[in-house]
C-alpha cells in the first residue's frame, strides 16, 4: 500500500512533520518501538525515517538501545543492508534515516506467493550468507534475523532492523531474566546463555529463515512461544519440504551447538558445490549464467517497473510486540565474532626526493584459501507443525570523485585498458604518506603504464609502482595537514601538475624525481582551471582567459572568449576545450581551440544540460529537471549534422554522476542506482541498485563499470548485463561514521583496479575476477 498520512486519535496522529531536516511525507509502517516514515532529503533521495514512540523517548534505557541500533546500522551500511544517511538519537523524538529500498519483505512475499522455487531459494541463501559475512566483519551480531527483517530488493536480499543487534564494543548488558528476539528464529544459546550469543546465532536464524522460505513454515512451530523455545533447545528441526540439495547445509545451520554451525564463508563454499547446475544469479556473481535480464528475476520485484513497491511500504517496521514488551540491553563478549578478515599491515610511503630513498617491500601474494564442502547431519523428518504467528519476548526460565582518479589528464577517459598481464597478479595496499607530513584523507591518483602518481592531504605528490605498491618518491605538502583541500593530479606537457596550498598554487613537477619545474599562483582564478591538450586554461573574474604552456608555465595567450562569461572548461581527450553555460531556458555550448582561444563553434541546445563526454564530434549531456533538480534524461548531440537525440530516464535520478563509453552513458545516482542508456537507440538498457549511498563517479573500463563507496568498497558491475559481479571488503577507517563529501573514483587499467579507502590506504585488486574480491 502507498504511504499514508497520520490519522486517528492515537499518539502517532500527532507525529512530527520533520525529523531533523527531513519532511515526513507518510507512514511506511508502525511497530512496537516506533513509526517508519517515507521522507525525502533536500537532494531528492527517498528515505525511510524511523521515529521512536514518544513513550520510549523518555526512557534512558531505550535511548541507549536506540543509540546502539544507530551505531550498529552505521557499521554495516553497505550492499546487503539499508545504508544509514543520518540520525539523531539525542533528539526529543530520536530518529534514524536510511535509504528507502523498494521491495517486499520475505515474510510478505511468502504469505502472498507461497514458498520460493529451489533456484530462488538458493539465491536467497547465498545472498543472506553474504549479508551475514559483511555484518559479522563489521563486528555486529544481528540477533533478530527473521523473514520480516529481510527485504527482497531487485539486486538481492537486504537485512534490516538492527534494533537488538550487539556490536562488539557495546557497553550495554543483557538484563538477567529477560530475553529479546523472535522465538521461532532464535538460537538455543539465546535461551540458555544469552550473554554468550555470537555470530553463530545469526547462522542458526538464517537456517530457520530458509526453511520458512522453502515451506511457508519454520523448523520450530507451535501456537505457544514457550513450546517453540523448548523445541529450539531440545528437539530436532522439522525440515520437511526443504529441497534435498540444501538439506545438509540447512541442517548444519540449525545445529544445537554454535561451534557445529558453518560460518557464512563455509556456507557460501557449500552452496557453490551443491550441484553442477547451481545458478546464483546476482547473489554469488562468479556463478552467473543465463539471460542478461535474469538478474531481476529473483524473489523481489524489478526496481525499474512502476508500482513494484507501492504495496510493500510497511516492510520497514518491526512486527508489533517483537521485543517491545521486555526492555533489555546487550551482552558484551569480546572475541565472539567470526568471519573477520585480518588486516594487512600498512606500509609507509617513501620520503621526499631530496632525502634518502624509502625502503621498498613487496607485498606477499594473497594466499588462496579454500574450504571443502561441509557435510551435514541427516535431515530430521516428522510432522509439519503450525506456524506461531506472533513474535514476543520470552522469560529466561525456559532454559547480530567525480571520475578524477579514473584517467585524469589529456588522454581519452573512455578507453582504459584491461589487457592481460605478463606477471602474476599480486595485491598490495599502502598507507600513502611522506616524511614530515601528517597525511589524512583519501589519496587521488592518475595512472600511466609504469607509474601511479598520487596526491593526498599532507602529501604534495608521490610516485607509486603499480606492480608492487613501492613508493619511488614522495613529497610532503607545505604546511603538512594544512593542505586539506587537494585536487586530482594531472599529467600535461610531460610534467605532473598538482595543486598546493589549498588549491591556491599550481606546481609542475618532474615525474621522474618529483622536483618542481615551475610554479604559478592561481588563487585569483577561484578554481576555474582546466588542462586541455598541453595547455593550462585559467579563467579570471573579468572573464579573461589566460593560457599557459603546460611544459614551461609561460603564457601563450590571454583573451576573452566571444559570447562566454567566466567560462569553466571541460575536456575529454579530443584537444578541444568545451565551455557549457546553462541559464534555465537552455544551454549554450562553445568549443574553443586551447592553443589560440578561438571558438570553433557555438550552439544553443534545449534544456538544462551538463556535459559528461565528447568524442569524434559527438557530445553527451545529462539533462536536469528544472523543478526537481534531478537528472531526467540523456542527450546525444552530433556536431556534424546538428542532430540532438534525447532519451528520457524511466525514473529521475538524484545527484547523478555519469561516464560515457561507446555511445552508452552510465549514470550513478546518490542513492546507488546505476542506469545504462544506449544513446544511439534511445533505449534504457538496464537499471540496478548497488546499495552504495553517496558513491564516487562511475568508471567504465572494458566490460565493467566500477564505483567506490565511502566505506572503501569497490563494486564491479557487468557493463552489458547490469549484473553485480563482486565487491571488495569495506575499509572505513577510524572515522567510520563520518560522511565523505567527495570520493575519488576507482582507476581501472591493465586488468587491475586501483582505489582509495576511507582509512587512507591505496590498494589494488584483480580486475579480471571481481567475484573473488
Amino acid at each position: 500500500m502507498p504511504p499514508s498520512p497520520s490519522t486517528g486519535t492515537d499518539a502517532e496522529a500527532e507525529s512530527p512533520r520533520y525529523a531533523g531536516q527531513y519532511l515526513l511525507e507518510g507512514q511506511l509502517g508502525s511497530g512496537g518501538m516506533g513509526v517508519v516514515h517515507l521522507a525525502r532529503s533536500a537532494s531528492g533521495l527517498r528515505l525511510a525515517v524511523k521515529v521512536v514512540h514518544a513513550e520510549f523517548a523518555q526512557d534512558p534505557e531505550f535511548r541507549g538501545r536506540f543509540r546502539q541500533e544507530v551505531a550498529a546500522a552505521r557499521r554495516v551500511s553497505g550492499a546487503f543492508t539499508a545504508p544509514v544517511v543520518d540520525a539523531d538519537p539525542d533528539a526529543e523524538r530520536p530518529w534514524m534515516a536510511t535509504l528507502f529500498i523498494p521491495g517486499p519483505t520475505l515474510s510478505e512475499y511468502v504469505k502472498r506467493n507461497g514458498a520460493l522455487a529451489p533456484a530462488r531459494l538458493r539465491r536467497l541463501t547465498a545472498g543472506l550468507a553474504e549479508a551475514l559475512r559483511d555484518i559479522h566483519r563489521a563486528g555486529v551480531v544481528h540477533r533478530d534475523l527473521k523473514p520480516s527483517n529481510v527485504l527482497l530488493a531487485g539486486d538481492g536480499p537486504k537485512v534490516i532492523d538492527f534494533g537488538i543487534s550487539r556490536p562488539s564494543d557495546s557497553e550495554l548488558r543483557t538484563e538477567t531474566g529477560k530475553l529479546i528476539g523472535t522465538p521461532p528464529f532464535m538460537a538455543p544459546e539465546q535461551f540458555r546463555r544469552p550473554r554468550e550469543v555470537g555470530p553463530a546465532a545469526d547462522v542458526f536464524a538464517l537456517g530457520s529463515v530458509i526453511v520458512h522460505a522453502a515451506t511457508g513454515s519454520g523448523p520450530f512451530d507451535s501456537d505457544s512461544p514457550y513450546l517453540v523455545a523448548y523445541q529450539v533447545v531440545h528437539e530436532e528441526p522439522d525440515l520437511t519440504g526443504v529441497p534435498d540439495e540444501l538439506l545438509p547445509l540447512v541442517a548444519r545451520c540449525l545445529a544445537k551447538e554454535p561451534e557445529d554451525r558453518p560460518t557464512p564463508d563455509e556456507l557460501m563454499a557449500g552452496l557453490r558445490s551443491v550441484s553442477a547446475s547451481y545458478d546464483t544469479q546476482a547473489f554469488i556473481p562468479g556463478q552467473r549464467t543465463g539471460d542478461p535480464g535474469q538478474h531481476t528475476d529473483g524473489p523481489g520485484p524489478r526496481t525499474d517497473e512502476p508500482g513494484s513497491y507501492a504495496d510493500e511500504s510497511a516492510s520497514y517496521a518491526e512486527e508489533p510486540g517483537s521485543y517491545a514488551e521486555e526492555p533489555a540491553s546487550y551482552a558484551d563478549e569480546p572475541g565472539q565474532h567470526a568471519g573477520g578478515r585480518a588486516a594487512r599491515p600498512a606500509r609507509t610511503a617513501g620520503r621526499a626526493p631530496e632525502e634518502e630513498p624509502p625502503t621498498h617491500r613487496r607485498a606477499a601474494p594473497a594466499a588462496a584459501a579454500g574450504r571443502s564442502q561441509a557435510h551435514g547431519m541427516p535431515p530430521a523428518g516428522g510432522r509439519k507443525r503450525r506456524r506461531w504467528p506472533v513474535a514476543v519476548a520470552v522469560a529466561a526460565g525456559l532454559a547480530l570523485g567525480a571520475g578524477a582518479v579514473a584517467h585524469v589528464g589529456s588522454g581519452d577517459p573512455r578507453t582504459p585498458a584491461e589487457s592481460a598481464r605478463p606477471a602474476p597478479f599480486q595485491p598490495w595496499d599502502i598507507d600513502l604518506s611522506a616524511r614530515g607530513a601528517e597525511a589524512s584523507g583519501l589519496p587521488q591518483c592518475v595512472h600511466t603504464p609504469g607509474t601511479l602518481y598520487c596526491v593526498r592531504p599532507g602529501v604534495l605528490a608521490a610516485a607509486v609502482d603499480p606492480d608492487d605498491g613501492d613508493v619511488r618518491w614522495a613529497r610532503a605538502a607545505a604546511g603538512a595537514r594544512a593542505d586539506g583541500d587537494v585536487r586530482p593530479p594531472v599529467l600535461s606537457g610531460g610534467l605532473l601538475h598538482v595543486f598546493s596550498d589549498g588549491g591556491r598554487r599550481l606546481d609542475a613537477l618532474d615525474p621522474a624525481t618529483g622536483r618542481t619545474r615551475w610554479s604559478q599562483d592561481v588563487a585569483r582564478y577561484d578554481g576555474r582551471i582546466a588542462h586541455v591538450g598541453g595547455t593550462v586554461l585559467l579563467t579570471g573574474r573579468d572573464s579573461q582567459v589566460t593560457a599557459l604552456d603546460a611544459a614551461t608555465g609561460e603564457r601563450v595567450w590571454r583573451r576573452a572568449v566571444d559570447g562566454v562569461t567566466q567560462p569553466v572548461f571541460q575536456s575529454y581527450g579530443d584537444r578541444i576545450a568545451y565551455a557549457v553555460d546553462a541559464d534555465g531556458t537552455g544551454t549554450r555550448v562553445t568549443a574553443v581551440d586551447p592553443r589560440t582561444g578561438d571558438a570553433h563553434w557555438q550552439r544553443r541546445l534545449d534544456g538544462a544540460l551538463g556535459l559528461v563526454g565528447a568524442h569524434d564530434g559527438v557530445l553527451w549531456f545529462t539533462s536536469t529537471s528544472v523543478t526537481h533538480s534531478d537528472t531526467d534524461a540523456v542527450v546525444r548531440y552530433d556536431t556534424a549534422d546538428g542532430t540532438q537525440r534525447r532519451t528520457a530516464l524511466r525514473y529521475p535520478l538524484a545527484g547523478a554522476q555519469a561516464v560515457v563509453r561507446d555511445d552508452t552513458v552510465y549514470l550513478l545516482s546518490a542513492d546507488g542506482a546505476l542506469v545504462a542508456v544506449d544513446t544511439r537507440t534511445s533505449a534504457q538498457l538496464w537499471q540496478i541498485q548497488t546499495s552504495v549511498s553517496f558513491p564516487s563517479a562511475p568508471v567504465a573500463a572494458g566490460r565493467r563499470v566500477y564505483l567506490g563507496g565511502a566505506d572503501g568498497r569497490v563494486v564491479a558491475v557487468d557493463a552489458a548485463k547490469g549484473a553485480l559481479l563482486g565487491q571488495t571488503r569495506a575499509r572505513p577507517g577510524a572515522a567510520r561514521e563520518s560522511v565523505v563529501a567527495w570520493l575519488p573514483s576507482p582507476l581501472a587499467a591493465d586488468g587491475r583496479v586501483y582505489a582509495a579507502a576511507g582509512d587512507g590506504s591505496l590498494f589494488v585488486v584483480d580486475g579480471t575476477d571481481p567475484a573473488a574480491w
